[in-house]
């Protein structure tokens, strides 16, 4: 147990956990390794969150041949794991050469919640908030007008009655528009208003019961915040290296029909929709557990966990498509902020939101594209391992020299953690 760590300054942090917890780590002052050269922009990083002690680095690459609505783009993505930027690049080129993505937004709504409870006669109170509920918009106004200067705003609020699952439960349910921005502040700020104007209109009324206000948060799961991507091709033009068409395109359906069946396997073939989405949402400074959240909870929307993606096979022409939830922003937060991140939207050349969410949901159908194609042909370890090979080489502490070696030696045979480190050994010994 330790008082007062958050008061510490960050060397006096860093030199606590070296006594604590690194005394027999194997790297000399790790942490100070990690610093930014530049003092400036690493005091920007150490105030992004708390008790900071050191940089984290991910790598950032990008994806090229992207189009989109017949616009070219270049797709920024952070991400550690090996292959998903290369199977996301050759997803895209192949469909570059058919006609590329195209994309839509279908709607923008985003929701936030006051969670409260009443112990009164339920009458009573849907009456007391009807006659009140023309005074929340004008109490919101501090809040909303530049909002609504741009288009945007709330949209809606009403009273939701909740008591017949939960004892004296209420919500007031209000939907919001809030353009380029991903809104969470705004939103928050608006729902903390709304439930100070409930709480001091009650003052003056004479309520059959008491009202609690537990909590004001918008929600994560925007169901009508969505975007469409899809790409559509003859499956006569759907060769895959020396598979035809019609075979292949079969293959890819019975594998997307599979995850719509099995639990199991949708959760992996969403994880590779994530693969992509993750990616350009942390290269773009927007919130991935947010996201993560509100498409895990989109595809069991049925009662069942299923596909993010679609694929089917109509008057001869190959769907591949998906529809997700996507609530993003392109300023406030860390868009204004963060160095890489401001590179990466100029990367994708300063896009909106709506822009921003086109970009991502076929970022992410496109790597699904590419896992299911490496899945249903040569299989995933193939691409997969020839990917993780300078990974497993770089964790042997090979040399140089060592290294391409067994660059040369695997290019044209499978790789495995075992044979790469008994081809090390026998390079070592040699």
């Amino acid at each position: 147990m330790i008082n007062g760590f958050s008061k510490f300054s960050k060397e006096q942090k860093r030199r606590w956990l070296e006594k604590n917890y690194l005394n027999d780590f194997q790297y000399e002052d790790i942490f100070g390794k990690y610093d930014n050269a530049d003092a400036t922009l690493q005091q920007l990083h150490d105030e992004f969150i708390e008790n900071t002690v050191a940089n984290y680095y991910l790598p950032l690459g990008v994806a090229p041949n992207f189009c989109i609505n017949d616009q070219f783009y270049t797709i920024p993505m952070v991400v550690e794991e090996s292959s998903v930027v290369a199977g996301v690049s050759k997803a895209a080129k192949y469909w570059a050469e058919r006609g590329g993505f195209r994309s839509e937004v279908v709607s923008t709504e985003k929701i936030g919640q006051i969670h409260l409870f009443f112990d009164g006669n339920s009458d009573d109170f849907q009456n007391f908030f009807n006659q009140i509920k023309p005074i929340l918009l004008p109490d919101t106004q501090h809040i909303t007008s530049n909002m609504q200067k741009r288009g945007g705003g709330i949209c809606s609020i009403e009273l939701q009655d909740k008591t017949h699952q939960l004892t004296g439960y209420y919500q007031v349910f209000a939907t919001f528009e809030t353009l380029d921005a991903m809104g969470a502040n705004f939103i928050n700020s608006c729902l903390e208003q709304m439930a100070k104007t409930i709480e001091r209109e009650a003052t003056h009324w004479k309520l059959s019961g008491n009202i609690e206000i537990l909590m004001c948060i918008l929600s994560n799961y925007v169901p009508n915040c969505l975007v469409r991507s899809q790409v559509v091709c003859s499956i006569d033009k759907m060769n895959y290296g020396n598979i035809s068409g019609k075979v292949f395109t079969q293959k890819l359906i019975k594998a997307v029909d599979i995850a719509n069946i099995d639990t199991y396997r949708a959760v992996t073939h969403n994880k590779g929709v994530m693969n992509g989405i993750d990616a350009v949402i942390i290269a773009t400074g927007n919130d991935f557990r947010a996201v993560e959240a509100a498409l895990h909870a989109y595809a069991c929307r049925s009662g069942q966990y299923k596909s993010l993606t679609y694929a089917y096979i109509e008057n001869d022409l190959f769907h591949f498509g998906i529809e997700v939830p996507l609530a993003l922003g392109t300023i406030g937060g860390l868009t204004q902020l963060h160095p890489m991140v401001k590179t990466a939207l100029r990367i994708l050349n300063n896009p909106n939101a709506k822009q921003l969410m086109q970009i991502v949901a076929s970022v992410g159908l496109a790597q699904n594209f590419a896992a299911l194609s490496a899945l249903v042909t040569s299989g995933i370890q193939q691409g997969h391992m020839k990917m993780h090979l300078v990974n497993i080489i770089n964790q042997l502490g090979a040399s140089p020299e060592q290294k391409t070696k067994l660059i040369e030696y695997f290019k044209d045979r499978i790789v495995s953690y075992r044979e790469v480190y008994e081809q090390f050994l026998t390079i070592n010994n040699s």
